[in-house]
């Protein structure tokens, strides 16, 4: 059980985690004329990383990296196991997406996905996605699994069954979100975040 020695709302969510235990069939959708995907090497610098979850977490409660001294993001980052891509077009980033190599068995876990406010409702979700799951399944992962939760946007869950995962289990989790983040909870949620003891959070 994690307990912060500082101000935090505690906020209850339910978290979906998913697998996928062979590559999809069907060919993936293309992205959009003129937005590419680039894969961050030799690694993502800690700048832009933070610049990229706060931006794309923003509506969603990401939070928890946020809370991660630069050593400890640092850490993460050099590990060679993990890697970031980045959607892009002429005017930047459109969002990212963080595999996960560290599991054993050559499972990789989809750490993180999603896309900046601007890239939301223009056609770039789904191809995105499919670019995440064919990099992980080119390097000849054993399976891919990815979790959401209610804080997330709503399309997040029926996306990733539509690609391909299935639905393994979902834990209620209370999330204890410092304060001093300054996050905004989901509009969805205002009405579900009493107080309470927190519990262990299910994202790292």
């Amino acid at each position: 059980m994690i307990r912060l020695l500082e101000p935090t709302t505690s906020v209850p969510v339910v978290v979906t985690f998913l697998r996928m235990d062979k590559a999809p069939a069907q060919a993936a959708p293309a992205l959009p004329d003129g937005v590419r995907v680039e894969r961050l090497s030799p690694r993502c610098t800690l700048a832009h990383y933070r610049k990229l979850y706060a931006e794309v977490g923003q509506d969603y409660l990401w939070w928890l990296r946020r809370t991660l001294s630069d050593a400890d993001m640092e850490e993460i980052l050099v590990d060679r196991r993990i890697s970031i891509s980045v959607l892009r077009d002429a005017h930047g980033d459109l969002g990212f997406y963080e595999l996960d190599r560290r599991s054993p068995n050559r499972m990789i876990n989809l750490a993180y996905f999603g896309l900046l406010p601007r890239a939301i409702g223009l056609g770039m979700g789904m191809p995105f996605l499919h670019h995440a799951i064919d990099t992980a399944w080119g390097e000849g992962c054993s399976a891919l699994t990815v979790n959401t939760c209610t804080a997330d946007h709503p399309r997040a869950l029926p996306n990733y069954v539509r690609a391909g995962f299935h639905k393994l289990r979902q834990a209620a989790e209370i999330w204890p979100v410092p304060n001093r983040l300054g996050l905004r909870i989901p509009r969805h949620m205002r009405a579900h975040a009493p107080l309470g003891p927190p519990l262990a959070p299910g994202r790292t």
